[in-house]
């Protein structure tokens, strides 16, 4: 048995604190200063991790070993499960062309580019945050904009800023998912909450995309649609996180920020040509005037509908029940921690849902949409594998960040800087926000960042005497702003776009809209955590 210390160096907190947290420093002076390779940083990060948990905590190695086992096991399964299958999906799409057969859809809704920046950027980026996250929505909406003829820098930045509110709830709920993990805190408790909060972004995210898109102008011009677009995408991404799920949080926040926004009649109004002259200074794609027959239309939009049918079904009480028949949980092998109290860590037993969890129905809307698109089995499975050898590094990265955390987490690591951080009080409320936001910033995940400072939330939380529930949500919506700042994500826009080497152009643009909206996030939370906005929690 291994019992968790909290003062293990020399009976301080502080000199504790301090060795506790090489491990993050040294993944984050990697990422951000070193700029080395994400995968590279999370194994070196990972390797001292084990070295503190065993030299300076006193964990058996067979036991730290085995932590860093099963977070990388959790790693694989279920995020990089959902993951792998979500981009797989995609990869069908494009492969089939239908994928340029929606990009020319979204393209005739409205040639106001304004408009267009709504759907493309922040509804349909939204919609594939959802299904896949880790980039691909600032990669794939930066070139239908540029494809629209909107200016490459243009483009990069509405679709950088744009992937902000729906992150949270990215890659079916993956980050979520994560947090409520690694904290040990109930799944539905957790996404309420940041259902709560990154909502409140959505309401701003749509104003500042139109100024962004044609500055006062097009605020005055085009702020109902925009509004009304933020609205409902806010309720929607509500509701269901709150009453539904969270894995359709943001499809049904997507579905519903477009609906809004083409039922607003001055949305669909043709744009006045100074507008439009102004805006799209890029070359707008040939390709946009082909004909599409609407069998093809239904057929390109079908993949998304099935996932949604499918997560739909799964969530009626008889067949959730049925699925979650097929979970299996175990005595996970070499582990046996118990807390600073003597009680046994939620990390002795390991639950594998084989057949509810996300991956594996994306899976199997991923199945029914190569019967739909006509991909042939064999072609359906090169294209999974061909998908899992374009993640291999990302595999990587999460696995060893994932294994990083456990370790921290089950050593007692984290447990050690939470009540080191809980000194400052009430103050707390405001900065957790800024450590989740600064995660997610070097290490370009909201899930990774999730996974690394989560339990250390929740453990200053309790110490300080504040909500554990509502500073563990807020390290994820502080997180998701930022993303957009984030190197990985930055190359990411830049290589779509044929900006190689500009990062730091589209740092200085996006830059002031991650603080400003940083900034709104802390002071909600602070809200949160008093009588003010108390009663927004559940």
């Amino acid at each position: 048995m291994y019992v968790q210390e909290l003062e293990p160096v020399a009976d301080s907190l502080g000199l504790s604190a301090l060795v506790a947290a090489l491990p993050l420093v040294i993944v984050l002076v990697l990422l951000g200063g070193v700029r080395m390779k994400a995968h590279l940083a999370g194994l070196t990060g990972l390797l001292m991790a084990v070295a503190v948990a065993w030299l300076a905590y006193g964990m058996p190695l067979d036991q730290t070993a085995s932590s860093a086992a099963q977070g990388a096991a959790f790693g694989l399964f279920p995020i990089l499960w959902i993951v792998v299958n979500a981009l797989w999906v995609y990869r069908m799409t494009v492969r089939t062309r239908h994928f340029d057969i929606l990009r020319r859809s979204f393209g005739r809704l409205s040639d106001d580019p304004r408009i267009q920046a709504l759907v493309v950027a922040f509804c349909f980026g939204a919609l594939l945050e959802a299904l896949a996250g880790f980039g691909a929505p600032v990669a794939i909406c930066s070139v239908m904009l540029v494809a629209l003829g909107f200016e490459p820098v243009r483009a990069a930045v509405v679709a950088l800023v744009a992937n902000t509110a729906p992150v949270a709830f990215g890659a079916m709920g993956t980050p979520v998912v994560t947090l409520a993990q690694v904290t040990d805190l109930p799944l539905d408790t957790v996404a309420s909450v940041v259902g709560r909060q990154t909502p409140l972004l959505a309401l701003v995210v749509p104003l500042v995309l139109v100024g962004l898109v044609d500055g006062r102008r097009g605020l005055r011009e085009t702020w109902v649609p925009a509004l009304a677009c933020g609205v409902a995408f806010a309720i929607a991404q509500f509701a269901a996180s709150n009453y539904v799920s969270a894995q359709l949080a943001d499809i049904g926040a997507a579905l519903a920020g477009a609906g809004a926004l083409v039922a607003v009649p001055s949305a669909r109004k043709p744009a006045a040509e100074p507008v439009r002259a102004a805006v799209l200074t890029g070359v707008r794609s040939e390709e946009l005037d082909e004909d599409d027959p609407r069998t093809e239309v239904v057929r390109a939009y079908a993949p998304y509908a099935l996932i949604v049918a499918v997560f739909s079904v799964a969530q009626i009480p008889a067949v959730k029940d049925w699925l979650a028949q097929a979970t299996q949980s175990y005595d996970w092998p070499f582990l046996n921690v118990v807390n600073p109290d003597g009680d046994p860590v939620s990390g002795n037993v390991f639950t594998w849902p084989i057949v509810s969890t996300g991956g594996t129905l994306v899976l199997l809307a991923g199945v029914c949409t190569a019967v739909v698109l006509g991909v042939h089995a064999r072609v359906a499975v090169r294209e999974w594998a061909a998908t899992v050898h374009e993640l291999r590094f990302a595999i990587l990265t999460v696995t060893s960040v994932l294994a990083l955390a456990y370790v921290m987490n089950l050593s007692g690591q984290a447990a050690t800087i939470g009540h080191f951080v809980a000194a400052a009080g009430t103050g707390l409320a405001f900065l957790s926000p800024l450590l989740g936001w600064f995660g997610v910033a070097v290490t370009g995940s909201d899930t990774s960042a999730n996974a690394l400072f989560g339990a250390l939330q929740v453990t200053a939380a309790r110490e300080s005497g504040l909500s554990p529930e509502l500073l563990a949500s807020a390290n994820s919506s502080g997180g998701v702003l930022g993303k957009m700042i984030s190197p990985q994500n930055l190359t990411i826009a830049c290589a779509a776009v044929g900006l190689a080497g500009r990062e730091g152009d589209l740092l200085r643009k996006v830059l002031p809209w991650s603080l400003g909206l940083l900034l709104v996030m802390c002071l909600i939370v602070v809200g949160q955590s008093s009588p003010v906005l108390e009663w927004m929690l559940p």
